[in-house]
């Protein structure tokens, strides 16, 4: 078999996207966050990049004959300077003159011991700083960028208070480990003894020791703290409680006994157990529902989150404004200064780097402005569609899929997508995230559309307005949608229930 080389030409179509495009489409789906953080290391890394300063930034707006214009301007007002200071400087010194005079004449007039009732150190510390504080050692610095108290440091610093012994204090320590951010004991006594003991082989600690500052621990704050389930927190809290507490025992009672039915609903079998009546249960759990089931919730170090609005809504004169906010990213241009350096016919190596920096500038400006100009498009068309949202709530959400706004805007959905992941909107009723106002359809009795987030709304409503004695089943609702115009099954408004995190209706079966 001989084989023999051949040349063949053949057609075909193929899609490439350019670095410039690559980036383009990289910027459109950054988060405000990552999008600073961009453009600072874009300012970094390019000198032919610069940032734009606000009150200066129709002055130096960027254009070609930029150099020379700014050149004059800062030279006009040198000479304008000059001509006028020695018209103003006879005036200067008269000025001066008779101002010394009125210090003098005034400083005269005041004695040189003044009556004071207290002393310069009791309102001034001599050790006070004169000026802004930045030091690590300062005594602010903390306070400015701690991340607050955790649920250990806070035991901590009240075991510090309890006069313990060194070994008692040990086994403390090692009782406040074991607390989760709860507030509950999560080891067992048995495994945090195990570990002390083979710590202490001379002297063994003993389970009774572990139990008696458990009981100490127990009465730190918050209140419940080291409880090592449910009924014991909450009756570490109304152990605390004054003796003369309203319905004190009576609490005490159905938290040791009989909290499996209160945690059921079985309302009837409670009262026949705990012998109290409605009127009496329902003080009980007046009492009950003060307690705090989780007690570390109010010592949670958890750091707080920020959502940077990447458009605002506002109405203006009856009608939706649609505006990018001006904070979420610093305005760029390129540096006229440094781009004057560079020669056309030149060749060498350090004009070649400027060329393509000032090239790889133009690049990031222009992908920036697009970004900016595609969400702006985008939002104004979700406005448009979800106006009735705008001015009467969840309940007037239309439905809204990707492909009506890639068909509004010509474009494609995945860059819709893009668009409105991680990009947020400030209106009147919040900040929602634009997929927030995506939503799919359910078909009503009258061939009309009603989204799902207007369903949840509904839901929310029904719920919040039922009655706690006899709450709504799914069913039930389903068959109020129903009288609505709204065909949703009983299994979608479970759905939404879950996704809303609203308890079944059991669950929610109140006595008071």
């Amino acid at each position: 078999m001989v084989m023999k080389a051949s040349l063949q030409l053949r057609m075909g179509q193929q899609l490439t996207m350019t670095p410039q495009l690559q980036q383009a489409i990289r910027l459109l789906q950054l988060s405000t966050l990552d999008l600073q953080q961009e453009i600072q290391e874009a300012l970094e890394s390019n000198p032919m990049l610069e940032v734009i300063d606000e009150p200066n930034a129709q002055e130096n707006a960027p254009n070609e004959q930029a150099g020379t214009q700014n050149e004059q301007s800062v030279i006009e007002p040198t000479k304008a300077l000059e001509s006028g200071s020695t018209e103003s400087a006879s005036a200067n010194e008269q000025t001066t003159e008779k101002h010394d005079s009125e210090i003098e004449e005034w400083s005269d007039a005041i004695p040189t011991d003044l009556p004071v009732d207290t002393a310069w150190d009791d309102i001034y510390p001599t050790n006070a700083p004169s000026g802004p504080i930045n030091d690590e050692n300062s005594p602010d610095f903390e306070s400015r960028n701690s991340s607050g108290e955790s649920l250990a440091d806070h035991l901590l610093w009240q075991l510090n208070l309890v006069p313990f012994s060194d070994r008692d204090h040990l086994i403390a320590l090692s009782l406040i480990d074991s607390i989760n951010s709860d507030g509950y004991l999560s080891t067992s006594l048995e495994d945090i003894l195990e570990g002390l003991v083979s710590d202490n082989d001379e002297d063994p600690i003993e389970l009774d020791e572990v139990e008696a500052v458990l009981k100490t621990v127990q009465n730190f704050e918050p209140s419940g703290v080291g409880a090592r389930d449910i009924p014991e927190c909450l009756l570490l809290q109304l152990r605390q409680l004054p003796q003369d507490t309203p319905w004190l025992p009576q609490a005490k009672l159905v938290i040791s006994h009989y909290l499996n039915l209160l945690g059921n609903r079985d309302y009837a079998q409670l009262m026949r157990r705990s012998r109290l009546k409605e009127d009496d249960l329902k003080s009980v759990l007046s009492l009950i529902q003060t307690l705090n089931p989780k007690p570390a919730e109010s010592i949670a170090s958890s750091e707080a989150e920020y959502v940077v609005p990447d458009v605002v809504v506002k109405k203006v004169h009856g009608r939706w404004k649609v505006e990018l906010n001006p904070e979420i990213a610093p305005k760029i241009r390129v540096n006229n200064n440094y781009a004057s350096y560079i020669k056309r016919a030149d060749s060498s190596a350090d004009n070649t780097f400027m060329k393509d920096q000032l090239q790889e500038a133009k690049w990031f400006i222009k992908s920036l402005q697009s970004r900016n100009e595609t969400l702006l498009k985008v939002s104004s068309k979700i406005v448009a569609h979800q106006q009735g949202f705008l001015d009467y709530g969840d309940e007037a959400m239309k439905p809204l899929i990707l492909h009506d706004i890639a068909q509004a805007v010509d474009m494609h959905e995945s860059t819709i997508s893009r668009v409105t992941t991680q990009k947020y909107m400030h209106t009147p009723r919040g900040i929602f995230e634009l997929k927030y106002f995506f939503s799919s359809h359910v078909s009503t009795t009258s061939g009309g559309e009603c989204s799902s987030t207007a369903i949840r709304a509904i839901i929310r409503k029904l719920v919040a307005a039922e009655n706690a004695k006899k709450p709504l089943s799914d069913s039930k609702i389903a068959a109020i949608l129903k009288d609505q115009g709204i065909n949703v099954a009983r299994r979608t408004i479970a759905k939404y229930r879950e996704a809303m995190s609203i308890p079944p209706s059991n669950e929610r079966k109140r006595l008071i």
